[in-house]
């Protein structure tokens, strides 16, 4: 295989059945490829507690600064039923200028074309005057516990500090160079619920129904909107992605309802005053008897969840230019800024260093018959090789 051929890498990882947690060999391709690139290549399994151990790669070559750092995974979402699929989903099948295969765009190919990129930079320039990493888990499409989170601390306790990152996950909504993202919305996700009294349906004077006051109460959360958006942050959103009364008989009036929400916030919130703004209105609609008369107000509690994502924005015009200049000068395209879609790893990374997001066209990830134009993989690579000359030239 050779190391400047994107697509012949991609082939090569995409037929590692790679599911989380299971690497599969994934990283044993990346470990030979950078280890023949001068890479020195250190191996990093983390676990937790009722969660499975997860293999991670961190790779580094040179010592001085500029530090750049490309940040990925190789773990890849179920394929689902393969009947469905043209192809097969670890094939790695090349069909009318296409490779299909599961993580082809989400996010194998970006991984590859950055390996690409960097061989590519060294037959011409030989290795630049700074520092290159790589920093990949096997745990973004999971829990993400064992992965980018603990790999970043283990760095940082070894002195490992970076100056910028790229995450090569897919940001272009329709053509290459469309978008980088530097930023993500954060998310927040709770749980409500009320707690009735059961009974009869024919007696309902003798019971309490929570579904009477789950409606006002849900409609509080949705009404009125929580903002219109602020100057690089579109709205705030709060869905409601679940409820649940668990009652199988159509006689019986249940006796517990409960709602599940997610928020993806804007820079006006934090998770803290979101879950203030949220409890508040909960609370007042509670005491809305409308639906439930005489019943006074309703019996709630809320659960949130343990690692709410924070929203960032990241401010370094050299990492942003840089990046920014490399796609016009291969694309012809000035792509949008944009802080748009859900969180990546790079919630995490941006305690470290900035952070911006850009790799493939992602109108095919997590579908069946995942795929990317062969002509988009060399377009990467082309892209990401101009960075890199021009960072380190810089």
């Amino acid at each position: 295989m050779t190391k400047t051929d994107p697509v012949a890498l991609l082939s090569a990882l995409i037929q590692c059945p790679s599911v989380t947690p299971d690497d599969a060999g994934a990283l044993d391709i990346l470990q030979s490829i950078l280890t023949s690139l001068g890479f020195q290549v250190q191996r990093v399994s983390f676990e937790d507690t009722d969660t499975p151990a997860i293999d991670n790669l961190y790779a580094r070559i040179g010592y001085a600064g500029p530090h750049i750092m490309f940040a990925g995974h190789t773990d890849v979402v179920p394929a689902g039923d393969t009947d469905d699929w043209t192809h097969p989903p670890f094939g790695a099948v090349i069909d009318d200028g296409r490779l299909f295969g599961r993580g082809a765009v989400d996010m194998k190919g970006g991984i590859a074309c950055f390996v690409a990129a960097y061989a590519r930079h060294v037959e011409v320039y030989g290795h630049p005057q700074g520092s290159v990493s790589l920093l990949i888990t096997g745990d973004e499409e999971g829990p993400a516990l064992n992965g980018t989170v603990k790999l970043l601390q283990w760095a940082a306790d070894r002195g490992e500090t970076w100056d910028g990152c790229i995450v090569g996950e897919p940001t272009n909504p329709d053509a290459l160079g469309d978008m980088i993202k530097i930023g993500r919305r954060g998310s927040l996700s709770g749980t409500v619920t009320i707690e009735g009294i059961q009974g009869h349906v024919a007696y309902p004077h003798r019971a309490d129904n929570p579904v009477r006051a789950l409606l006002p109460m849900l409609e509080s959360l949705l009404d009125p909107p929580l903002d219109a958006g602020s100057e690089n942050f579109p709205p705030s959103n709060l869905e409601i992605t679940s409820v649940d009364i668990g009652n199988k008989a159509s006689n019986v009036i249940p006796g517990r309802a409960t709602a599940s929400f997610n928020v993806r916030f804007n820079d006006h919130w934090t998770a803290d005053t979101l879950k203030a703004e949220l409890t508040g209105r909960l609370d007042l609609s509670a005491a809305d008897t409308r639906l439930r008369a005489d019943r006074g107000k309703a019996m709630f509690d809320i659960a949130w969840t343990k690692r709410p994502s924070p929203v960032f924005l990241t401010h370094d015009e050299a990492l942003i230019n840089t990046l920014s200049a490399a796609v016009e000068a291969r694309t012809g395209r000035k792509p949008a800024l944009s802080t748009t879609g859900g969180t990546s790893d790079a919630r995490f990374i941006k305690d470290y260093c900035p952070v911006v997001e850009f790799g493939l066209v992602g109108q095919t990830m997590h579908m069946v018959d995942e795929c990317v134009a062969i002509e988009d993989l060399e377009g990467l690579t082309g892209i990401y090789e101009e960075f890199l000359q021009s960072w380190f030239k810089t």
